[in-house]
């Protein structure tokens, strides 16, 4: 049971990490690979360790919102606006984008400063990674010989990826500086000035 708790909170502690984060599955594979514990326990435990810390982040992120400017909080507001007419597909793109290796923080960043509901986008990226961490911990037999640190400074030091982290960051900053409400407005003009084909 200890080994489950100190599992949960390691992983925990990283989503909580706003950025520059050592990558979650490697932190799956590694423990699977240096334990004796099931490998389907570590994936559960890791993706909803994982995903309460996103969730978590996203909150933090919710009541930082008070604290910014009027029109920011007005593009915010546009952006969840638009996020919620179509929170199907949103969810699925989340879904799919769980799958990926890409950092998941900014996104839960910027859903927790544009006050997006968090339930289904939560358990959408906890789907996401149970699958993402099964594949990952499954291919990692290769692993087996590496040392978590070499794997972490490997990671926070690659240039790729401190540069996606950086990306990422200006993206979110972006998201918050973008007039939604002219962008949909705009749109919604230009849709209305279509014609109608027969």
């Amino acid at each position: 049971m200890l080994a489950y708790l100190i599992l949960f909170a390691v992983v925990l502690g990283v989503n909580l990490l706003p950025a520059f984060g050592p990558p979650t599955w490697s932190i799956i594979v590694l423990y699977g690979l240096n334990s004796d514990l099931p490998l389907p326990a570590i994936i559960l435990v890791g993706a909803s360790a994982a995903a309460l810390g996103r969730f978590l982040l996203a909150n933090g992120f919710r009541m930082l919102a008070r604290h910014i400017g009027d029109k920011t909080r007005r593009n915010l507001a546009a952006a969840r606006e638009a996020f919620e007419r179509n929170r199907r597909n949103a969810v699925l793109a989340l879904g799919l984008f769980a799958l990926s290796p890409l950092p998941s923080a900014q996104l839960f960043e910027a859903a927790g400063l544009a006050g997006v509901r968090l339930a289904s986008f939560t358990a959408a990226f906890f789907l996401g990674r149970v699958v993402s961490y099964s594949i990952y911990a499954l291919a990692a037999s290769e692993l087996r010989e590496s040392s978590f640190g070499a794997l972490l400074v490997g990671k926070l030091s690659d240039p790729l990826a401190i540069a996606l982290q950086l990306g990422m960051i200006v993206g979110l900053v972006l998201l918050a500086r973008i007039d939604w409400h002219a962008f949909f407005d705009r749109k919604a003009r230009n849709k209305a000035r279509q014609p109608l084909r027969e």
